[in-house]
């Protein structure tokens, strides 16, 4: 074996590298490569524990040890930064566990009097039955197996259907789009499964936007200890410990703000941890998002003014944002490029960003370090375990 034989790290798409540049699929550092191009099993290759790893599009990494899982998240991070010609600390992550996903969509197609319900497969549009997973929380998944009972009563016709799963605290917010469920048999059924199964809220979407069917008490999530309204299949962090590990960046990235700017604020992940004593502006383009946070804040009297506004066509300025001791954003995937250049021209002391895309992250914090702010560190979260998704807590401070 050479050393140019053998596996340095993972690219991007979750493919094994050698010192000399070949990928390999399904390779972990450490395995090495023979003449034919089979890989063979290094020290950080462990056997995937699911038996539906590599066709199912779930999961892309599940051959990696949590060091090598570890260390390809890092990797990521770094090299977006260094693409932009930055650099800082980057912290080890803090990676979900196992069967801890409380959110989720997939997709159901009928196939003679059977119903195939799953994730698409890896680089195709056929589904994975799912028979076992290994990272949806327990309640989702026992919901598999009369979930597709339901879907037979439902689907009348072959196209297919897309399931959006959530765990709120009522227990499963479910949203299905894609059918009519039209006549007194859907109705029926619907009721019956609700009933059942302590459904949360299940609603339909034919093309006109949600309809819920059955809602047997108001639908919330509790974010920051307040209960929030839930709109229909909303966003929310992926994981429990995902959404904690974030906050608790936050919070110590800001330390102790007493006036902060909360933007693509959602529902109030951060806006309502942070607010009571601090006082936070939270801004979000999402309509339906910004008046749930609004309720909940008002109903218990917290410091939050929620400001329906879009980020990308109206930025807040410069002038705007110097009222404010901390800045907090969590923009889409997308990043905040219109939104980045207002804050490079700021004069808030501190900035925390939270980024689900460490390509756009480091793009947006280049701008921002070009108007004299220093990143002073990088916490990554790995809440999408086994998957090359990655997110990130960082924290920028004006130097000098």
């Amino acid at each position: 074996m050479n050393d140019r034989d053998v596996i340095v790290r993972v690219a991007g798409r979750g493919e094994g590298v050698t010192a000399d540049g070949r990928h390999a699929a399904l390779a972990a550092p450490g395995d090495w490569l023979t003449e034919e191009g089979a890989v063979v099993p290094g020290p950080h290759h462990q056997a995937p524990p699911c038996g539906h790893f590599p066709r199912c599009g779930g999961c892309q990494l599940q051959h990696l040890d949590d060091e090598s899982y570890a260390q390809f998240i890092v990797d990521r991070i770094a090299g977006a930064l260094a693409a932009q010609g930055l650099s800082t600390d980057i912290r080890p992550p803090l990676i979900s566990p196992p069967r801890s996903r409380r959110r989720a969509a997939f997709h159901a197609e009928r196939k003679g009097g059977q119903i195939i319900l799953g994730f698409s497969q890896s680089g195709s549009h056929d589904l994975v039955d799912l028979r076992e997973c290994w990272i949806l929380d327990p309640a989702l998944f026992a919901l598999m197996k009369p979930l597709r009972a339901l879907l037979v009563r439902l689907m009348t016709a072959k196209r297919r259907v897309e399931i959006n799963l959530t765990l709120i605290d009522q227990g499963i917010d479910m949203l299905i789009t894609g059918i009519a469920a039209e006549g007194l048999e859907a109705a029926e059924a619907i009721s019956e499964f609700g009933a059942k199964y302590g459904i949360a809220r299940l609603s339909i979407d034919n093309g006109l936007g949600p309809e819920t069917r059955w809602e047997p008490v108001g639908a919330t999530i509790t974010l920051g200890g307040v209960p929030v309204p839930f709109p229909t299949a909303a966003f929310l962090q992926a994981t429990p410990e995902g959404e904690a590990a974030l906050v608790a960046a936050v919070r110590e990235a800001i330390g102790p703000a007493s006036t902060i700017a909360d933007l693509f604020a959602g529902l109030g992940t951060f806006a309502l941890a942070l607010a009571s004593p601090a006082k936070v502006y939270a801004a979000e383009a999402g309509r339906d998002a910004i008046f749930a946070l609004k309720a909940a804040a008002g109903l218990k009297q917290m410091p939050v003014f929620a400001d329906h506004r879009d980020l990308y066509r109206r930025p807040l300025t410069p002038a705007e944002l110097d009222r404010f001791d901390a800045v907090v954003l969590d923009p889409p995937r997308a990043g905040a490029k219109e939104q980045a250049d207002g804050l490079a021209a700021t004069k808030a002391p501190v900035i925390a960003y939270v980024s689900c895309n460490p390509s756009t992250f480091g793009r947006d914090a280049k701008t921002i370090c070009d108007g004299g702010y220093r990143l002073d560190w990088i916490q990554p979260v790995g809440q999408f375990r086994w998957s090359t998704h990655i997110e990130l807590a960082a924290r920028f401070s004006r130097s000098g």
